[in-house]
């Protein structure tokens, strides 16, 4: 049995966030939250995200993993207005997810949750934490996308740089120490990602507050950021291109 109801923007948060990496997701309804980890098709990106039950107005769940089309979640959810609630509903009787918004009712057949099998998450020791604005971050990388796919992300204990060089032009977005939230390095690093994957995710990250980057040279970047008052945490993993292997 799962009944539960969220506000659109808690809603819409979690789809767009988990379409930026896939298509299809199972999502893990446990007693106390939400639990949701995918891997994109190529295995480049990964996220996991928790969801603490006290974020939705309604959690009456017996633990139910359901594997969801986020495309269907993502029109419905379109359908709402700011404010409007969003309520999910499933029984093994039927097997189907109801999903209600108002007088809309739509029925959705779950997937074969043996096709989603969740990733293992990597472990990192990544040299480098950078703490800086969502609305800063999502811009720079808006910025870099006019010149190139690929971004260059460096620091040291003292700046934050977003860069990329075109065939012709180049953009550099410095931060001072001063500029940023928080930043620790060890050293002087570098790495380089595909802003392919980086610009669909600011669109959801840049209203949300501060974002924390981790990285260090050819090592995966982890990306994580809250939402809803910090009832909502997502990590996100990206593994670098490393330059000179295409």
């Amino acid at each position: 049995m799962l009944n539960v109801t969220a506000r659109q923007d808690l809603m819409k948060t979690i789809v767009e966030t988990i379409n930026v990496v896939v298509e299809e997701a199972r999502l893990d309804f446990k007693e106390n939250g939400l639990e949701i980890r995918v891997v994109d098709p190529s295995h480049v990106a990964m996220i996991q995200m928790e969801v603490d039950s006290a974020a939705f107005d309604t959690w009456n769940v017996d633990e139910v993993e359901l594997g969801l089309e986020m495309k269907k979640l993502r029109d419905m959810v379109s359908l709402a207005g700011a404010g409007d609630l969003v309520q999910l509903n499933y029984s093994e009787d039927t097997g189907n997810v109801t999903m209600n918004i108002g007088r809309i009712d739509r029925n959705i057949r779950p997937l074969d949750n043996s096709t989603l099998n969740p990733p293992n998450l990597p472990t990192l020791n990544l040299p480098c934490e950078v703490k800086i604005s969502g609305i800063d971050l999502a811009q720079s990388f808006r910025a870099a996308m006019q010149v190139g796919d690929l971004v260059n992300l460096a620091a040291d204990p003292d700046k934050f740089v977003v860069s990329v060089s075109g065939t012709t032009d180049s953009v550099i977005v410095g931060y001072d120490k001063a500029d940023l939230t928080s930043i620790t390095c060890d050293g002087a690093t570098r790495s380089q990602y595909s802003l392919t994957y980086l610009v669909p995710l600011a669109k959801v990250f840049a209203p949300l507050g501060d974002v924390t980057l981790q990285f260090g040279e050819n090592l995966p970047l982890r990306l994580t950021f809250e939402f809803d008052d910090g009832a909502g945490s997502v990590e996100y993993f990206l593994a670098p291109r490393v330059e000179g292997d295409f």
